[in-house]
């Protein structure tokens, strides 16, 4: 198992980490199972967010003894959303009294759409640098979706992390980014890694962040048989072979272009569009095959792809600036089709 250490912060773990959004899904009980059964199994880093509902909470309480004896075993990144310096420090007390932890290893801003700076007026980096200084937080990080406030980021030198979206579908400028974070001692926090599900095949994604050696893939988990596989990876970690390279650049021309991800930051809909998978559900229909997918209620959610108000806000909030109108309508014409008969589906 390869150990990577993020840039400048000398954190240094295994390069298989917990991304716990899922864990908001399920109830505590099994949430914290699966936490204590990832750190028994090896993994170190944790990743959620003041966002992701209870995710923090279960952290905590799936943590609490582990913390109270040896802090310094787990690395605990989680983020803010906030946009005013007083929702900061509320929302980072909130963090420190849910994640029974009296400082955060990463702290991040979250989803951001504009690279806070000091002096910027804002006094959001001025929180960062507050919250450090009084040791609340270790480290600076920012996470983003869109390349110019990515790239902003990592050439500003004010940042420790970078969490961005990778795969072996990513585009070679958000490529270029992985490059451009080690050549500023920046790490790089890899998110979606499965391309929001659209990946199936988890050795071709591990094998394929095992050839970056400051790559930390954070896998969504919310499964206990999910875990164990990833788990199975710290002692037999998969690497790239000619199997594998194949396997990929079939993958890549079935899904070149541009495609949702799902990551659901488009919602709401005003005209009540389940947007993040009835805009992917071609590829859903065809990479997960379940008859779920054609059932009545999915019927209905994609019917209502007619009602679209052709408003622009979800273009307005995809952080991939895709044409998400013109999008669900293709799904939708392609889903017409499927229900048929006229496309076969396996």
């Amino acid at each position: 198992m390869n150990m990577i250490t993020l840039g400048s912060t000398g954190i240094t773990v295994p390069q298989n980490a917990f991304g716990a959004l899922p864990v908001q899904r399920v109830n505590m009980g099994t949430a914290v199972q699966l936490l204590q059964r990832a750190y028994e199994g090896g993994m170190r880093f944790f990743d959620t967010a003041r966002a992701y509902s209870d995710s923090e909470e279960k952290l905590g309480n799936a943590f609490q003894q582990i913390f109270e004896k040896a802090r310094q075993e787990i690395y605990i990144a989680t983020k803010t959303q906030a946009k005013t310096p007083e929702a900061f420090r509320a929302q980072l007390e909130t963090s420190l009294k849910l994640l029974k932890t009296d400082y955060i290893d990463i702290y991040q801003f979250h989803c951001a759409d504009t690279c806070w700076r000091p002096g910027d007026g804002s006094g959001m980096y001025e929180c960062m640098q507050e919250a450090k200084e009084a040791g609340k937080i270790r480290h600076i990080g920012i996470t983003a979706h869109k390349l110019g406030v990515a790239r902003e980021a990592i050439e500003s030198g004010l940042y420790e992390t970078l969490q961005f979206p990778l795969s072996y579908l990513s585009s070679e400028k958000e490529l270029e980014l992985v490059k451009l974070c080690q050549e500023h001692s920046m790490g790089f926090i890899a998110m979606k890694g499965l391309a929001g599900g659209l990946i199936n095949h988890s050795r071709a994604a591990f094998a394929f962040m095992s050839q970056f050696d400051n790559v930390l893939p954070i896998w969504g988990i919310q499964k206990m048989s999910e875990l164990e596989e990833w788990l199975s990876y710290m002692e037999q970690p998969p690497a790239m072979d000619e199997e594998i390279s194949r396997f990929i650049e079939k993958e890549k021309a079935e899904l070149t272009g541009d495609f949702c991800r799902g990551c659901g930051y488009c919602m709401p809909c005003p005209a009540g569009i389940l947007i993040n998978n009835c805009a992917r559900m071609s590829l859903m229909v065809r990479r997960a095959p379940s008859d779920q997918w054609l059932n009545e209620y999915w019927q209905e959610n994609m019917k209502k792809i007619e009602e679209c108000l052709h408003c622009g806000q979800c273009m307005e909030k995809c952080p991939y600036e895709l044409n998400t109108p013109e999008l669900l309508e293709k799904n939708y014409e392609d889903y017409k089709r499927i229900l048929a008969g006229e496309v076969k589906v396996n």
